[in-house]
């Protein structure tokens, strides 16, 4: 079931982003004067097509791994003389730019339109205050302390658990000073700085925690120690456990919250616990084997169980409340901060200050859209926003074959005032083709290594 529900929740997300970006393409064309013989999504065999009055044939096609729009172009075969004005390769160079741009400013659009939606419900996000610190770490080399909320990074403020990551990532594999903003207490006035030194900061990690790599464990809010969820055909399951079982201790160690249950276990894959708990005020014992998972290339364990509901604290939380246009202002912001961060990400893989290993392909998106729905419609929408930067991000680099590319030549003949040679054109799609299959390889076969 878990399968399926990645399967489908994919290619939800895939259809989504796919027919957002071939329909900018497919509108600037058509208000550009461009005949439009196809509008497809998916490749291959097609499975159902209908035709327009303009002669436009909409069609599913048999592999929904993309899609593409296929215009009137005498490049791709002969024209008819009195449809010559409506070839794309006709147009006026900016015609041609408005049309191959249109496909990411589509997926822009996209995604400042949901993350609007998301931000009209709010904002909440745990307050970044320090649980421990590691000793010899960057941490405490700045002097950082248990009990200290971190306020800022390099000047830049850090109000929740997920702004503190954000900017963390935007560090990784630099070398130099970093800079910490501290207070004791989210009500004081008084903020101590302080200061570490970073030396090719997580370069070579996989899948990097930024502020486990700091050394830093965040403050979590206690969760009592009751089984809210139990997996089908899980561990949990198969050794008898029920929802609402609350944990007393395993292997005679008192249970104190769910985090130190979930630490236990993960700590002991394969390895035979015997777990008491209280079950309808009754004692009993079980005897618990998780499964071993291979994350972040470390063998853990995993049961397949979930705690039971429990709401956070507000003393705990910074929740945010926006106007309709604040919302929008926001949306926007989110979604300049995230095209930032994909390119900053991308400059970093080039030059080699990040690890290759982080290179993710169909498999891992895959399985974050299974997680995101099964989390719900919210957190399905957001990842739906994120994915829409990253198509956007990708497809103007400049490389042949992508819409960047395209983009490339085309300011270049803006620029000598005559077009690209086909001869040069096609050496750089050759070349283009390599490295979007060298890429797709790389991370597939990331992919294979995590499963």
């Amino acid at each position: 079931m878990a399968i399926i529900q990645t399967i489908v929740s994919f290619l939800v997300a895939l259809l989504i982003l796919v027919s957002i970006h071939e329909f900018g393409h497919f509108y600037v064309a058509r208000r550009c004067g461009v005949k439009v013989h196809r509008f497809s999504i998916g490749f291959g065999k097609v499975l159902w097509s209908r035709r327009d009055r303009q002669g436009t044939e909409y069609a599913i096609a048999v592999l929904p791994l993309g899609g593409y729009v296929k215009m009137l172009d005498e490049r791709e075969g002969p024209v008819a003389p009195e449809e010559q004005h409506m070839a794309f390769n006709n147009k006026s160079v900016w015609q041609r730019i408005a049309i191959v741009a249109a496909g990411p400013i589509a997926n822009f659009i996209l995604a400042i339109f949901l993350f609007w939606g998301l931000l009209l419900q709010g904002e909440r996000g745990l307050i970044p205050v320090i649980e421990s610190v590691a000793p010899g770490s960057i941490a405490a080399q700045a002097g950082l302390e248990k009990g200290q909320q971190i306020a800022a990074i390099d000047g830049l403020p850090t109000p929740t658990w997920q702004a503190l990551n954000r900017v963390l990532l935007n560090r990784l594999g630099e070398t130099g000073t970093i800079s910490f903003t501290v207070s004791y207490s989210d009500n004081s006035h008084f903020q101590y700085e302080s200061e570490a030194q970073l030396t090719e900061w997580l370069r070579d990690a996989a899948d990097p925690d930024p502020v486990a790599g700091l050394g830093i464990n965040l403050l979590f809010p206690v969760i009592p120690a009751v089984v809210g969820e139990v997996i089908q055909n899980s561990p949990s399951e198969r050794a008898g456990f029920k929802t609402g079982d609350k944990l007393v201790s395993v292997d005679n160690k008192v249970i104190a919250d769910w985090k130190a249950w979930v630490e236990y276990v993960r700590e002991r894959p394969g390895a035979s616990l015997v777990v008491k708990l209280e079950r309808a005020g009754q004692a009993m014992t079980l005897t618990l084997i998780p499964d071993t998972v291979i994350e972040k290339e470390k063998s853990q364990g995993r049961i397949g169980m979930g705690p039971q509901a429990y709401e956070i604290p507000d003393s705990a939380l910074r929740i945010y409340n926006y106007s309709f246009g604040g919302a929008f202002i926001a949306g926007l912001h989110k979604t300049w901060e995230t095209t930032s961060f994909v390119l900053l990400s991308v400059k970093k893989l080039i030059l080699g200050e990040i690890s290759t290993k982080n290179l993710s392909g169909p498999i891992t998106i895959a399985k974050v859209a299974g997680s995101s729905a099964e989390s719900g419609l919210m957190s399905f929408i957001g990842f739906v926003a994120l994915l829409s930067v990253f198509l956007a991000v990708f497809n103007l680099l400049p490389i042949p074959v992508l819409d960047g590319g395209h983009l490339f030549y085309y300011f270049i003949e803006v620029i000598k005032g005559k077009p690209v040679s086909d001869k040069v054109q096609l050496l750089g799609y050759q070349i283009g083709l390599f490295l979007v299959i060298s890429l797709s390889v790389l991370a597939i076969y990331n992919d294979i290594m995590r499963l």
